[in-house]
């Protein structure tokens, strides 16, 4: 982005680095949880959710290609160690301690609901001002919706499946 372009987006442009770069931490960080996630998932469902949770894992990569590219285009420099994600990201890493598919789905699903927060933010920080910061935060912010939607649909239908096995065994 040229230099005129940075002088008429009407927002602190290194306060706006500084929230992408944690975006993008977040990103990489949420990335890892689905895909490592999705890998030692066990449990029902398991075979329908699975390609899903990487499906989810591939567009947090976009994400992250949406993010670096609009930091670079601000002028800012990326995040550039995996060991600054977790200082950055106010979202954190959950690993998958417990494969159990709803304790991954529960940890996916605290991580949505951070970027749908991160997102939310950005949004509101750039709205009226910044509007290819905008058009990208509200992009973002509509798939981690979409995201959150997934994983509480795939919780409650594992919760009405045990309780049919419940009625079944009773």
């Amino acid at each position: 982005m040229g230099k005129r372009g940075i002088e008429i987006l009407g927002v602190d442009v290194n306060k706006l680095t500084g929230m992408l770069n944690a975006a993008l931490s977040e990103e990489w960080l949420a990335y890892y949880q689905y895909w490592i996630g999705a890998r030692m998932m066990e449990g029902p469902m398991r075979s329908e959710i699975e390609p899903e949770l990487l499906l989810h894992a591939d567009q947090e990569l976009n994400h992250a290609v949406l993010v670096v590219n609009r930091i670079i285009q601000l002028g800012g420099t990326p995040v550039l160690t995996p060991a600054d994600w977790l200082k950055l990201g106010a979202c954190g890493y959950d690993a998958p301690d417990d494969p159990y598919i709803e304790a991954i789905l529960h940890q996916n699903l605290k991580g949505e609901r951070c970027a749908i927060e991160r997102y939310k933010g950005l949004a509101d920080f750039t709205s009226g001002s910044d509007h290819v910061t905008h058009q990208i935060a509200t992009t973002i912010l509509n798939e981690e919706l979409e995201h959150e939607q997934d994983i509480e649909d795939w919780i409650q239908d594992i919760e009405r499946m045990k309780e049919d096995l419940k009625k079944l065994r009773s």
